[in-house]
């Protein structure tokens, strides 16, 4: 009789009462009364047969409440004010732009009826583009004007100078050297990330199609890597069956990565648009499935992918040639044959597939009674896997200079990961950041795992010089902060050691750096191009241009 009702309903459990209690979540309960009841012999609790069982559809929206509640009670979902902010920075801009380019084409000494018909337009793209932003995300905006708008002079001087003349914009910093340039600012306390396009029109719609070839054609190289993320995102929006399904799939996936220490292309893992292919990848499976069998789909895929065969959204009409680039490639959806950039090395592959694998064999029994979401997002516990770490301490003058350098320095991360694999073999680049309070500087610290348990520890002097080799080559020049590598025991890490349970990791340094102005120096003002005698701003004498990767 007891392995009968087993076999019926492994659900069931044993209970004195003639009812059945069901787990919602966040301690909800219902009941259900029982039917019939069959009475053991040899012990003294009762065993139910299944009157009323569960069907898989209600067990799924379960399982799909309690994952829901949880990504509540993270905190994962912005406030309808926060969203609101958003909005009007977003319409604000869109205002600016649209005056800018009519002053553009006035410079231009466009005629009237060009110039009335003219128009310039922000796309949001990104995580807020995305619609999976938290209350703390910046915004990625992608300024598209007309062909007579230059990046040189129009974008980074005539639209920076109006920028710099609002009141609620602060914190203005050209970022001309990067492989996308930008305008990077706070409006309102947000801080945007404002690329250019240039597209070969007269006028830009404010519902301009990024996909629609006609816009496309002939524009520059530095235009179309702008236009990629813009359209990455549109794409990954017109494919996935349910926008809910997939925004609430990509929160969680994200907050998973970042707990367990897989987030961040910087330090050699997956950024956020990797992340956002392979969550849509998955939401093609089944445009019926619930959230959280979709979470299961996506561990169980992606633990036993073939890597390095390309994840692969929309397929091109003709086969790509040669092999895809990394070790993890994904392609985007928007180009022929356009990957990610990655910056996947050979430990962090192996730490990605070691958490990918975790996560099948945790979410595979999803719809168990006491199944708890809470252990997939439960930090990286590295004080506990590791003996040793790499620790990176760097140090400034003072808080603005050590932005700077932090920011330099981690744009050479990639560097220093496989130098550090080549002497210690694999190594686990923990993201979160540390400070020494009690040291003389301003300072940041962070720790990185090394998988052996024996390490000779003057090797990490040559780590260190060939890293500070790489350093300099480079082009900063703002203030060179200092960089010191050793190696300590895990006993050593500071206390709260753990993924994401650090106060500062809670807003991570931006991989940009700035090169300030000397205040000393004169402003020179520069000419328009086509209105003789015609200043459209001023730039310092010594201009030193932020750089960012």
């Amino acid at each position: 009789m007891a392995d009968y009702a087993k076999r019926q309903s492994p659900r069931f459990f044993f209970s004195k009462r003639r009812f059945r209690v069901f787990s919602l979540s966040n301690n909800t309960f219902f009941v259900r009364p029982l039917r019939r009841v069959f009475v053991l012999p040899d012990i003294t609790a009762l065993v139910v047969s299944p009157a009323f069982p569960l069907s898989m559809s209600e067990m799924e929206e379960e399982s799909s409440i309690s994952l829901r509640q949880l990504m509540a009670n993270e905190g994962l979902v912005p406030s309808l004010e926060d969203e609101e902010k958003r909005r009007v920075v977003i319409s604000k801009l869109q205002k600016i732009v649209v005056k800018w380019i009519k002053k553009v084409a006035w410079q231009r000494r466009l005629p009237n009826h060009q110039i009335a018909a003219t128009n310039a337009t922000i796309i949001a793209y990104g995580s807020y583009g995305l619609g999976v932003h938290g209350s703390e995300s910046d915004i990625d905006a992608l300024c598209i004007g007309p062909f007579f708008a230059s990046i040189a002079e129009d974008f980074f001087i005539v639209l920076r100078n109006m920028l710099k003349s609002r009141p609620e914009v602060s914190e203005v910093l050209c970022v001309k050297d990067a492989k996308v340039p930008l305008i990077r600012f706070k409006f309102d306390g947000i801080l945007v990330d404002l690329p250019y396009a240039q597209l070969r029109v007269l006028s830009i719609p404010n519902d301009v199609d990024v996909l629609n070839p006609f816009f496309l054609r002939n524009i520059d190289e530095t235009s179309w890597k702008s236009l990629s993320g813009v359209r990455a995102n549109k794409c990954i929006l017109q494919i996935v069956p349910s926008l809910e399904l997939f925004q609430s799939l990509l929160r969680c996936v994200k907050l998973w990565a970042k707990r367990r220490g897989v987030y961040g292309n910087l330090n050699g893992f997956f950024g956020g648009v990797h992340m956002a292919i392979l969550a849509a990848f998955v939401c093609r499976y089944d445009p019926e499935a619930t959230l959280s069998s979709l979470l299961a789909i996506f561990f169980t895929t992606f633990a036993y992918w073939q890597w390095p065969t390309p994840v692969v959204l929309l397929k091109d009409t003709y086969p790509a040639t040669g092999s895809p680039p990394g070790l993890m490639p994904i392609q985007l959806p928007c180009g022929s044959h356009q990957y990610c950039n990655s910056n996947i090395t050979r430990s962090t592959f192996y730490k990605i597939m070691a958490e990918f694998l975790r996560g099948h064999n945790l979410t595979k029994d999803y719809l168990k009674p006491n199944f708890n979401w809470k252990n997939l997002f439960e930090p990286f516990p590295y004080a506990n896997t590791y003996t040793w770490f790499a620790k990176i301490h760097l140090s400034a003058a003072n808080q603005e200079d050590l932005s700077d350098w932090v920011g330099w320095v981690k744009s050479r991360f990639r560097c220093l990961l496989i130098k550090i694999e080549e002497v210690y073999g694999m190594c686990d680049p923990n993201p979160t950041e540390y400070v020494e309070p009690y040291a003389k500087q301003p300072n940041i610290v962070f720790y990185w795992g090394l998988q052996l348990r024996t390490i000779d520890v003057s090797n990490i002097e040559s780590v260190e010089t060939d890293f500070l080799k790489n350093l300099n080559n480079g082009s900063f020049q703002g203030p060179v902060g200092r960089i010191q590598l050793s190696v300590v025991k895990a006993s050593q890490l500071p206390k709260n050691s753990e993924c994401g349970n650090n106060k500062r990791s809670k807003k991570m340094t931006k991989a940009c750096w700035r090169i300030r102005e000397n205040k000393q120096c004169k402003e020179t003002p520069v000419y328009s191009q086509h209105l003789p005698g015609y200043v459209v701003g001023y730039e310092k004498m010594n201009n030193r241009d932020t750089e960012s990767l």
